[in-house]
């Protein structure tokens, strides 16, 4: 287990890190010998380095690894590389990550600060009905800098909502009123930016929309359309400041409402650890294979909806995919009538869809994104059916 910041492989300095690959592609003194022992026979990137040392899946964890090279070395025997890549196939990251101040699983079913208690939560999300049957709904969003925990022992150092990432998934019927008062905290300009229809005043995108540090801005705009949509900050540089953490789920419900279902937000992200334009670690809402440590519960037969938005940075595509089963799309959710039933849905970074599914038996379902290496550094999971 990676035990602090200053061990935490995907922070550790360029020559160490480079050091390292010659070290195991056998291009040093003492990498030689581990060459002939342990059967590495190439140079590492620094994204397989990260695997190497405890974060990988299907190339094995740190735990699995040791004991196996050290049977071999008792043995007298070289351990092929082809039987560490298949070592602890999907046994998630070495170690658990505190989920004392954000939990991946609470998060899934929590909407308009739902997860907060009564006297707390009013302080943050307040709702008014009004004579016309909607809503006036009013929400606290702060930005604030904090270092965040992605997967054991590795720290992040983000801008957040509210102190998480993603930040809290706002929810609306089509026709509330959603006012926002935004403070900005943190130490960067930052804005809210939502998709949606609303009036270009409250955009968010412009130089003059910046709100700066110390300052705040009333947001109010109506709820339309209905659909899956999500809200970020777009202060310059944008990819920077999504990347860092700056962005959440925003749902609008059809007046006359979905079918009853049990509802689960899931943002797909990734995080740049050593901010060099490409991410180390990938997630669905934050925590790598959080979920294969605690699968998400679903009940046989029962109506499941997930709300899936992708906000990856750097990589153009991500993707969702769901073992022995299919489920059915609604791209944006702006439509009723799914668009297509698949097992796999690739995305682009700011699309969304709803997915719908039952499933059919017991047991447990693996989920994870179909780019491989995004799966073993961290985005792959269970659903674990149960019998209603």
């Amino acid at each position: 287990m990676l035990a602090d910041k200053k061990n935490c492989p995907a922070i550790i300095g360029k020559n160490e890190s480079r050091h390292m690959e010659k070290r195991m592609a056998g291009e040093t003194e003492e990498g030689r010998g581990e060459t002939a022992r342990f059967g590495w026979r190439d140079a590492l990137s620094r994204r397989r380095l990260v695997q190497w040392l405890g974060l990988g899946t299907a190339g094995g964890g740190l735990a699995s690894l040791a004991g196996l090279r050290a049977a071999a070395i008792a043995a007298d025997r070289p351990l092929s590389r082809e039987l560490e890549q298949h070592a602890a196939h999907a046994m998630g990251a070495v170690g658990r990550v505190d989920t004392t101040a954000f939990d991946p699983t609470r998060f899934l079913r929590s909407w308009n600060f739902s997860d907060r208690p009564a006297g707390e939560r009013e302080r943050f999300y307040r709702e008014t009905p009004r004579g016309d049957g909607t809503m006036l709904r009013e929400y606290e969003i702060f930005a604030v800098d904090r270092e965040i925990e992605i997967a054991p022992g590795v720290f992040f150092p983000a801008w957040t909502f509210n102190g998480q990432v993603p930040g809290p998934t706002l929810r609306a019927t089509e026709g509330d009123t959603v006012r926002i008062r935004f403070v900005n905290q943190g130490s960067h300009p930052h804005t809210l930016h939502f998709h949606g229809w609303h009036h270009p005043s409250m955009d968010g995108s412009l130089p003059e929309q910046q709100v700066m540090p110390g300052g705040e801005f009333l947001y109010e705009f109506e709820a339309e359309p209905y659909g899956l949509h999500h809200y970020h900050c777009h202060a310059a540089p944008l990819k920077r400041h999504i990347h860092k953490g700056l962005y959440g789920a925003f749902i609008v419900d059809p007046r006359a409402g979905r079918p009853a279902a049990d509802e689960l937000v899931m943002v797909m992200n990734g995080f740049d650890t050593n901010f060099d334009g490409d991410n180390e670690v990938y997630a669905v809402n934050t925590v790598a294979h959080h979920h294969m440590h605690e699968p998400i519960e679903v009940r046989v037969g029962e109506l499941v909806r997930v709300y899936l938005v992708n906000l990856t940075e750097f990589d153009p595509i991500n993707s969702f995919h769901l073992h022995a089963m299919f489920f059915d799309v609604f791209r944006t959710g702006t439509r009723l009538e799914t668009t297509e039933t698949t097992d796999t849905l690739m995305m682009s970074q700011g699309e969304r869809a709803i997915l719908e599914t039952r499933f059919r038996y017991p047991g447990d379902y693996m989920f994870h994104a179909h780019q491989s290496e995004f799966a073993e550094l961290g985005w792959m999971g269970f659903f674990r059916a149960v019998a209603s």
